[in-house]
Order: C-alpha cells, then structure tokens, then sequence
C-alpha cells in the first residue's frame, strides 16, 4: 500500500527568514535614503554644539526620535528644566498614540519583542505598516523593518557628529532636512490611504498656529490638530452606530 502524501501545513506556508529580510530590505530603501540627509544633519548640529560628538550616538540610540532630538538638542544646550523638556517630549511624540491604534502590534509576540517594538515606534516603521497587507506581516519582517531604520538613523548621525567639525559655519539649508523628511513621509501615507482632507486640515492647523501663537505654534498646531483627530473620530463612531 502506497503512503499517502504528507498534508502541507501552516508552517509550510509561514515566509522565510531569508524572504522577509529581503521583503523588509526592500521596503526600507526608500525611506532609508530619506534618513540618511537628516540623520547626517542631526550630527553636524550635535558637532557644532557644545556637547561631545559622542552624544549624538548615545541621542539616536537612547531617544531615536528624529523630531524630538533636534528639539531636545537645542533644549539640552539651554539648560532647559526637566519639566519643560518632559512637556515637550510629550507633546512632540503625543502622535505615537494614535500610531499605535493602526500599527501591527498583535503580530509581534513576546515582552522583548514587543518592548523593543515599541521603543523603535516612528514615523517611517508606521507608515510603512498602513497597508493591509502588513497587517499580515511576521513578527520577524515587522522587527527587521525597524531595526534598519534605527541602525540607519544611529550610524548616519554617528558619520555626521563625526564629520561635522569639517562643515563650514556657513552651510545653510541642513535645518531644513526634518520637514522635507516629514513631507515625503505624508505624501506617501496620502497614497496609500487616498485621504487628502486629513493632510490639509494639519497644514490648517500649522497656519492657524503661525497666525495666532507665533514662537508656540508647534504646541499650538499640534493641539488643534489632536482635537480635530478626537472630534472625526467622535463623529465617524456616531456615524456607524446610525448605519
């Protein structure tokens, strides 16, 4: 009597190591490239600064926040208190919030994981997790996604530190590498979720901030976009329960 054919099953189907590294390579690239300018210009700040150059690493490693270091930098150097860096780191990464609603957290399985998945939640890793196909991921493409961004981000502004000091004062435009990161990062968020109001009622709340509030119109535009946030979703759950 011949033996029957082995049944395939779910592990036969699970993706290989190999496949997901290349999958989540290839994903990152883009964004990469994008670090790479901003990361390099995070350095040359933290080498022209009165810190070491060797904090810039320990900031990319321990913080890894792009937009909060540079804001932390600049509050680091002024002695600023420790309630009003607290306050800012709070209201600058206040977004994480609602990254996690969205973000493919329940595929990343135990504490280690999930801790280091959370500590190197940003910008970049989320919007590459908006698509429903990663919610489908593995644990090892979602990990692997952003390890290379925060391997990407720690080495360039390592390069930068360490390449700074040979930067003529004069250069100009190196500021300006944070909001062309964040503007390639909206536009590829508004592709995959086809939303435009959403994008434009920031840029409103960024206007409205700069009109009224002057040198507070981060914390200003943040606030106002945060309450336009609460209030869709308020009016899309009353919405649902109508239908």
């Amino acid at each position: 009597m011949e033996s029957q054919p082995a049944q395939p099953t779910l592990r036969d189907y699970s993706p290989t190591k190999t496949r997901d590294f290349t999958a989540a390579m290839r994903l990152c690239l883009p964004p990469m490239m994008g670090l790479l300018p901003m990361g390099l210009a995070f350095g040359v700040a933290v080498a022209q600064s009165p810190l070491a150059w060797w904090w810039a690493p320990v900031f990319s490693t321990v913080i890894f926040a792009g937009s909060l270091e540079f804001i932390l930098l600049g509050l680091v150097v002024a002695v600023a208190p420790l309630t009003t860096v607290a306050l800012t780191a709070f209201l600058v990464n206040f977004r994480h919030v609602f990254y996690a609603l969205s973000f493919p957290m329940r595929r990343v399985h135990g504490i280690g994981a999930k801790i280091y998945s959370t500590l190197t939640l940003t910008d970049s890793a989320w919007a590459l997790t908006t698509s429903r196909e990663a919610q489908t991921w593995s644990r090892r493409r979602i990990l692997t996604v952003q390890a290379c961004f925060q391997i990407t981000w720690a080495a360039s502004v390592t390069i930068g530190a360490l390449g700074g000091s040979f930067i003529p004062e004069g250069v100009v435009g190196l500021d300006f590498a944070l909001t062309a990161f964040f503007l390639v990062l909206c536009i590829d968020m508004c592709r995959n979720r086809k939303n435009v109001p959403v994008p434009l009622v920031a840029l409103g709340c960024a206007v409205v901030g700069n009109l009224f509030f002057n040198d507070g119109m981060l914390v200003a535009a943040m606030i106002l976009f945060v309450a336009f946030l609460l209030a869709r979703y308020s009016a899309l759950k009353v919405m649902n329960r109508r239908a």
